[in-house]
């Protein structure tokens, strides 16, 4: 799964005991280059084979996307959105293990259009919005009833411009009829892409231009 400026990676200290796994960029200037990913209980990072499937739906308009990582967790998708030509990303994880970890990756990558936030994903988006995004990645733990509760708080400030992609990914499960009940304005989502691989269910929607 997934869920910042910041400290040179030779001054972030992560456990000893703490062993490390790695994520591999797909795509773009950053192809082929592998990160350490913390080994977190319920930490999920989506798939290369996902993932490849995802950024060639999100071709046509991730350049310049200005991203929101809601549950970064790895932050695999964030990485290949930025390695992929996207303008800024803002990364929410509440572990602070996962947290410090992407911070870490974002310092070895010299990457200074992203920003790593420490905190819970629903109290973030509680506040007023300081910028409006292209594209959000909503990747919850799951079975915890995180999708619904999620576009709500994105729907009720203006966090989305007109025509902002929504890319979702979950367990198994009736996703149009739970996002149905989110906020009145979802009925004129478009779904444009959707596939279910194994014990995961990933679409992508978007909202009206206007």
């Amino acid at each position: 799964m997934k869920h910042r400026s910041r400290k040179p990676a030779s001054k972030q200290k992560i456990h000893s005991s703490q062993r490390h796994s790695q994520l591999r960029i797909i795509g773009g200037q950053w192809r082929s280059r592998k990160l350490p990913i913390a080994d977190l209980p319920g930490l999920r990072p989506t798939t290369d084979r996902i993932r490849e499937t995802v950024f060639n739906w999100l071709a046509p308009y991730i350049n310049g996307a200005t991203c929101l990582d809601c549950f970064s967790g790895t932050g695999a998708l964030t990485f290949e959105a930025l390695s992929r030509g996207a303008a800024w990303a803002d990364l929410l994880e509440i572990a602070p293990q996962a947290n410090q970890l992407l911070t870490t990756n974002l310092a070895t990558l010299h990457c200074n259009n992203a920003q790593t936030h420490a905190v819970d994903c629903l109290q973030w988006l509680a506040k007023p919005p300081t910028k409006t995004y292209d594209l959000v990645f909503l990747d919850p733990p799951f079975n915890q009833g995180l999708i619904l509760k999620t576009i709500q708080a994105l729907l009720t400030q203006p966090w989305l411009k007109a025509g902002a992609l929504i890319y979702i990914e979950s367990e198994p499960c009736d996703l149009d009829q739970l996002i149905s009940t989110a906020h009145e304005s979802v009925q004129h989502w478009s779904l444009l892409k959707s596939k279910t691989t194994g014990n995961v269910q990933y679409r992508l929607y978007q909202l009206p231009e206007q």
